[in-house]
């Protein structure tokens, strides 16, 4: 039996923002390989801003969360949408799911693999990439391909910072992440910071949010001319645009590796309560530049949470500021 091709296809993810970043490699490929195919997608405003130079077959439909469904059905009335692919898999869009199946169309939901997370936490597996998971959503939908992403910049976008490069190594750090146990210790994380300043031709770059992050970063740039906060400075685009000038990035298992991984910065990624093994890998990332004690405590969590179990965080403790220094700089000299 000839299988259907769906032309139009409504894609359904809301948040959050890495996660949102992560399903890009997979939203441009597809529309890259199939540009007869029609993609429209549905994120937050905020989560929009992401999709830069986007393919001329993906529509972007920004909506508010809390109007999501009615936004979305909408969209599901006009007969041009066939389909459906929920990359979320949350209440939210199971309700613009139900809607759509109710109209004859076909959905496909990304498979979180509830399952794994024993095998996972147990240490006896890994589990499968979520990039890969967003790849095998639009699959079953007949759409296989195979990543052809590499950044959402075709070319290096202009730096927003009039600041010449020269020789100089940009090594940005983002120290934050949503948890505490996926956080390297503050004051630990500001002895990095220190070393790479004192470094020859070094200048660091401290990406966080407005508010008590932007504070943090704002006493950190005391320690050098070579340090500079750029926390709450620049849009979201703008930010991506900057993180592409980076030699390195240095990041926590956070939004900030995925934003980095959109425009093909080398990240060195810091791995707390969650592992590589959790499949939140940044895209296109190396394992050769995680940083995990790989502790028999870890992981603890698949995503995150508000504690360590055992009350120690040994998983990032013990994790030397010299040990991410020189896992920053062997980078710097491999890329810059």
């Amino acid at each position: 039996m000839k299988r259907k091709v769906y032309k139009n296809i409504l894609v359904v993810r809301l948040s959050a923002l890495g996660d949102v970043a992560m399903t890009i490699p997979a939203i441009y490929s597809v529309a890259t390989a199939y540009p007869e195919v029609t993609l429209h997608v549905v994120t937050t405003p905020f989560c929009a801003q992401l999709f830069v130079n986007v393919p001329s077959n993906v529509k972007l439909h920004p909506v508010k969360r809390s109007d999501s469904f009615l936004q979305t059905v909408s969209l599901l009335r006009a007969d041009s949408v066939d389909a459906v692919a929920d990359l979320h898999n949350v209440l939210r869009s199971w309700l613009i799911d139900a809607y759509a199946l109710l109209r004859g169309k076909r959905v496909c939901m990304l498979d979180k693999r509830r399952s794994e997370r024993k095998a996972v936490l147990g240490g006896r597996q890994s589990a499968r990439p979520f990039t890969q998971r967003y790849f095998d959503v639009f699959s079953r939908l007949g759409l296989t391909c195979r990543p052809q992403f590499t950044s959402v910049f075709p070319t290096l976008p202009p730096c927003p910072l009039s600041l010449p490069k020269g020789d100089e190594r940009w090594v940005g750090v983002a120290p934050f992440a949503r948890y505490k146990n996926k956080t390297y210790p503050t004051e630990q994380m500001r002895q990095v910071v220190a070393l790479l300043v004192a470094e020859p031709s070094v200048r660091v770059f401290l990406f966080g949010s407005r508010g008590d992050e932007a504070t943090v970063l704002q006493q950190w740039e005391g320690l050098s001319s070579q340090a500079m906060s750029v926390a709450g400075r620049f849009t979201l685009q703008e930010e991506l645009a900057l993180m592409a000038h980076m030699d390195v990035m240095i990041t926590m298992d956070s939004a900030n590796m995925h934003l980095a991984s959109l425009v093909g910065t080398r990240v060195v990624s810091v791995w707390g309560s969650t592992t590589p093994a959790c499949g939140f890998m940044g895209y296109g990332q190396k394992p050769d530049d995680v940083l995990c004690l790989q502790l028999e405590c870890q992981p603890c969590t698949i995503a995150g949470s508000k504690d360590c179990p055992r009350g120690t965080l040994d998983c990032l403790r013990k994790l030397q500021p010299r040990q991410l220094v020189r896992k920053i700089l062997d980078a710097t000299n491999e890329t810059h």
